[in-house]
């Protein structure tokens, strides 16, 4: 062979390496959300929980230490949807509710269609509660190829249903794409996905990256598990706390199930897992956000700093706690760096990906923890120091799980609608308003809001709809009258 046919074959060789490693298929990717877990509701926080898949999955990845959310579950996932902040769209404030004529604005490009035009696969099974009274609303129209849950924001878990029998306003909330289901009547709902999850795993081609979104409906209320897990905690002598609990490993068994369908089926080494909740824990409902300060509903660091982590092999450092701020607003922009995309140069999230997978500092330095024009209240962290302005939410003293005494008063009145400061690295569970003392500090990241304030648009706060009554849908939750 001559000199000049061994380079040829050398330079074909070189390229095609390059091409194959620059146009490679990206990882799959498993986005699990799970509902209103507390800070403190995690084995690898808080022994006394028992979620030993969770852990594993957390001490071989990288614990997320300061990654927010916000207060609440609907503005929660259109920051994870849009990658927007949601005062940006009208859904800062509480939660779209089943008769309400109102969804995540269709101009919105949503992460599952961005994913799809990156060539991946995308299906969702859980929670919805991003708005359905129009068909273009639900997740099917917004970019998954497949949606198996529900559309409203709270359901029984084992019959289905979203609000009570008897009343005037409840009916079947449970879709396969858009079929209703009725064979699931009587499964807890967690057995339901996590099946469904594993029989879309089993069928996967691997030749085709996967995005699997996975927001389960646990541990939201009501509070309802099966026996067993319940009496994994008999020690504990508070009912709801007990509940919950269970419930917690419950949701731990289900992604235990998942977890071990991507080892059997070939793909876990080329899978991102990346976990969160939607908010904190509903102190008065059983969660625990212990030693952080207030509860789901506020702006309170228990009500927005979220339990997480992220897990793979692509990850070059791992087995460590990140101290990095992250933000909701941020999974789209990095998720789509890890697909090979790039997203829009105005949105709020930012690009993560050296920060989770390689400790690099934080693309970001601050973010708005919500403006909610309805409560009159808003919050912003800019480095370590938090700024509070008007209501913070209703839930805002500390809460210990029990067995634990509270040396804490809860506070009570007009100190929770002024201006409160602080210094997270020095107080992270918000003991010491330094609004007095440090005035200058308080007029920067005031300055601040009211620049953010510009881009708010007022809540949707829209009054319910009588047409939205699943009597008049068959007695199901569905898409149509508006």
């Amino acid at each position: 062979m001559s000199r000049r046919c061994h380079l040829d074959l050398f330079l074909l060789t070189f390229f095609t390496l390059c091409c194959h490693k620059c146009h490679g298929k990206p990882p799959n990717i498993l986005f699990i959300v799970a509902d209103d877990l507390g800070w403190n509701d995690v084995g690898f926080r808080n022994p006394a929980i028992k979620t030993p898949n969770i852990d594993k999955l957390a001490y071989e990845g990288v614990i997320l230490n300061q990654s927010y959310v916000q207060p609440w579950c609907t503005p929660s996932r259109t920051a994870f949807m849009t990658g927007y902040y949601p005062f940006r769209s009208g859904l800062q404030h509480g939660v779209i509710h089943g008769t309400e004529p109102c969804g995540v604005p269709l101009k919105y490009t949503l992460l599952p269609q961005k994913m799809k035009d990156l060539g991946y696969e995308t299906h969702m099974i859980g929670k919805w509660h991003l708005g359905f009274c129009r068909w273009e609303y639900t997740p099917t129209y917004r970019g998954f190829d497949t949606f198996y849950g529900y559309y409203n924001g709270a359901e029984d878990y084992y019959t289905h249903v979203q609000g009570k029998l008897g009343h005037h306003v409840h009916g079947l909330d449970f879709r396969d794409n858009k079929a209703v289901v009725t064979d699931q009547n009587g499964t807890y709902s967690s057995f339901s996905y996590y099946k469904r999850a594993v029989q879309i795993i089993s069928k996967h081609n691997s030749s085709t990256p996967m995005f699997m979104y996975l927001p389960f409906q646990s541990v939201h209320s009501p509070i309802e598990v099966p026996k067993v897990y319940e009496d994994m905690y008999l020690n504990i002598k508070n009912a709801s706390r007990r509940i919950y609990s269970g419930m917690v490993t419950a949701l731990d068994d289900a992604v235990g199930n998942i977890t071990e369908a991507l080892k059997d089926y070939g793909l876990i080494n080329d899978t991102l897992i990346v976990f969160t909740t939607d908010n904190g824990g509903p102190s008065h409902l059983g969660a625990n956000n212990w030693p952080l300060r207030g509860a789901k509903t506020t702006t309170w660091e228990g009500g927005t700093r979220g339990s997480g982590f992220v897990h793979g092999s692509m990850l070059k450092k791992k087995g460590y706690v990140n101290n990095e701020l992250i933000h909701a607003v941020d999974w789209l922009p990095t998720f789509m760096a890890v697909a090979g995309g790039k997203s829009e140069s105005d949105m709020d999230g930012v690009n993560q990906w050296r920060t989770v997978s390689e400790g690099q500092p934080s693309a970001r330095t601050e973010f708005v923890y919500n403006i909610d024009d309805v409560l009159n209240g808003s919050a912003i962290r800019v480095g370590d120091f938090k700024l509070l302005q008007g209501n913070p939410g209703r839930w805002s003293g500390w809460y210990p799980p029990p067995g634990i005494e509270n040396v804490h008063r809860d506070p009570i009145g007009e100190a929770h609608f002024g201006e409160m400061l602080f210094n997270l690295a020095d107080d992270p569970n918000e003991y010491n308003d330094l609004s007095k003392a440090m005035p200058q500090m308080v007029e920067k990241l005031k300055a601040k809001i009211s620049m953010y304030k510009k881009g708010m648009i007022p809540a949707l706060n829209p009054d319910p709809e009588p047409k939205a009554n699943p009597k008049y849908w068959g007695g199901v939750w569905s898409p149509g009258w508006c």
